[in-house]
């Protein structure tokens, strides 16, 4: 005879078992829904299509919300026109996803991204943030053969550095995809954010840890400034 009591105690943390992986895909299939940008989008777009200029050459920065929120984006490059088409939470396969309208649609002279550090944080894997962005600049190249790209190192943050490792292995994974194009270059940001010591310099970063104030941003523009002067010859 079947001891139904027993076969249920057995059978329910059986299916709870099944049942958790399937709640945080669900989860993770909402946070990737890109439809969840489209106003941030459409707000960004008509407030950067009012000061844009289409007939001066445009550096265009975009990614996630660590460029979203480089308010200091015009003065620290003062020469140059340049757009922020960040967009707060974003991963790479949202920028895959809106990249005619935040990207292809200014015909910029340069595009610099920053993508991937959201993705490992959501829980993606190095390979996984790098096809995407790898599909990115396969739809660049398409549109515009000769645009140069500039490809952000994932930076180090107090929120998140207990993945330190896993961001040590995308930046590599990154450095070498832009090795592989003679128009696009890796620009390391991680490494001057840490003190002599390797570890983390804290005082870089706003009160969520994961942000940077402007001493943050500081070495951000001495990274990239001399790779918009040279606009990659």
């Amino acid at each position: 005879m079947i001891n139904h009591a027993r076969l249920f105690r057995i059978s329910r943390p059986a299916c709870l078992l099944a049942i958790i992986p399937l709640l945080f895909c669900t989860s993770l299939l909402r946070a990737q829904d890109p439809d969840r940008f489209k106003e941030e989008i459409a707000g960004l777009t008509a407030r950067n299509d009012s000061l844009w200029n289409p007939y001066r050459p445009t550096y265009l920065f975009t990614g996630s919300s660590s460029i979203r929120m480089w308010e200091s984006l015009s003065a620290d490059f003062p020469d140059r026109q340049v757009i922020n088409t960040g967009f707060g939470g974003s991963q790479a396969s949202d920028l895959l996803f809106f990249l005619d309208p935040l990207v292809m649609d200014y015909n910029p002279l340069m595009v610099l991204i920053y993508e991937g550090d959201n993705d490992l944080a959501e829980g993606k894997s190095p390979g996984r943030a790098i096809r995407d962005i790898r599909e990115i600049l396969r739809r660049i190249r398409s549109g515009y053969p000769g645009m140069p790209v500039v490809l952000i190192s994932a930076k180090p943050s107090i929120s998140r550095w207990r993945l330190r490792g896993k961001y040590a292995r995308f930046n590599r994974k990154l450095q070498r995809l832009a090795a592989a194009d003679p128009l696009t270059r890796y620009a390391n940001v991680w490494t001057p954010m840490l003190r002599p010591d390797g570890s983390l310099d804290e005082t870089l970063f706003i009160e969520d840890g994961l942000h940077m104030n402007p001493a943050g941003y500081r070495i951000w523009q001495s990274v990239l400034d001399p790779l918009l002067k040279n606009t990659l010859k």
